[in-house]
């Protein structure tokens, strides 16, 4: 019966409580397997193999909360908001994974529950996509849309970039869609976000280095800019530039180093081998670099002072 289970969750999600009765189980059994870790409640009549749950990652115990509340979902609903964004891998910083947001199609509204929270929204052709499993969405530009209105800017930032980067939605779709949108709420800040968004930007810390210069008042830089040599020899790429400035940003972050770390090679290897990569870049360009940690981003005054004073000299 446990292979039947572990089919269920394949094809699904979650298993039911009405699914572990049709193959046997009844209520005790139930309880006593949850007791003892065998099996673990995601919700309410919703549960997974506990050899399961250990192996699944944070976004994936995420999926399995909405898969179930799907399931058990007694209106017509597909996942949304940061329930939709998830089934796209996007990072979901800071992001609150406790509750399963769902968007009714009969343009009702929402009946609350606990760890649900119903949407009601007007969806047009385009809106809503099924997953190869089955698993009905919001499309990534309604998504990305739709976190303007959940999430702070930076933290919308965060996400869309992310879409963008992946090329699963594109600004012109973005601009498109949200012209026509109406009678949404809390869209104030859509366009700022929409204006700020920029799929070159790699991760995170990427995007929020460049929330940061925004909200500092620091001139916007490019990102994932291209280093030519003198013969135009593409010789490497920097996270962040001011071409005219003289000036580029390097962003370290342990996945930075984990992704660049060749075969056989640890990670002090690595950043040696990235501060040699460095000089070659200050070599041949004469610009200046100013590297920054996840740290820093949390002291944005003194980093914005910091690369302002290495402005200073180029425009000098």
């Amino acid at each position: 019966m446990e292979a039947r289970l572990r089919a269920l969750v394949a094809a699904h999600g979650v298993f039911t409580r009405k699914d572990a009765i049709a193959l046997g189980y009844h209520d005790h059994a139930i309880a006593e397997l949850v007791k003892a870790g065998d099996w673990v409640r995601v919700r309410r009549g919703a549960y997974v193999l506990g050899s399961q749950w250990a192996a699944m990652t944070q976004s994936e115990r995420y999926a399995a909360l909405c898969r179930a509340a799907l399931r058990q979902s007694r209106t017509e609903v597909v996942l949304s908001h940061l329930s939709s964004a998830n089934e796209y891998a996007t990072p979901l910083w800071e992001c609150d994974l406790t509750k399963v947001h769902l968007t009714r199609l009969d343009a009702r509204a929402g009946r609350a529950e606990a760890g649900i929270v119903q949407h009601r929204g007007v969806v047009t052709e385009g809106d809503v996509v099924t997953a190869e499993d089955g698993t009905r969405r919001m499309s990534a530009t309604r998504t990305a849309l739709e976190l303007t209105t959940l999430l702070d800017v930076e933290h919308a930032l965060v996400e869309i970039d992310f879409l963008l980067h992946e090329g699963l939605t594109t600004i012109k779709d973005l601009h498109a869609r949200y012209a026509a949108m109406t009678h949404w709420p809390r869209t104030l800040a859509t366009d700022l976000v929409l204006r700020m968004a920029d799929g070159r930007s790699e991760s995170v810390g990427e995007t929020r280095t460049r929330f940061l210069c925004w909200s500092q008042h620091l001139p916007a830089p490019v990102p994932n800019f291209p280093i030519h040599n003198a013969l135009g020899v593409e010789i490497a790429r920097v996270d962040l530039a001011w071409p005219a400035l003289r000036v580029f940003l390097e962003f370290d972050g342990r996945v930075k180093y984990e992704g660049r770390r060749r075969k056989g090679e640890s990670v002090v290897d690595c950043v040696l081998r990235e501060k040699q990569r460095e000089s070659l870049i200050c070599e041949i360009t004469g610009w200046r670099c100013i590297r920054i940690t996840w740290a820093d981003l949390y002291r944005p005054a003194e980093v914005a002072a910091r690369i302002r004073a290495l402005f200073a000299p180029a425009a000098a």
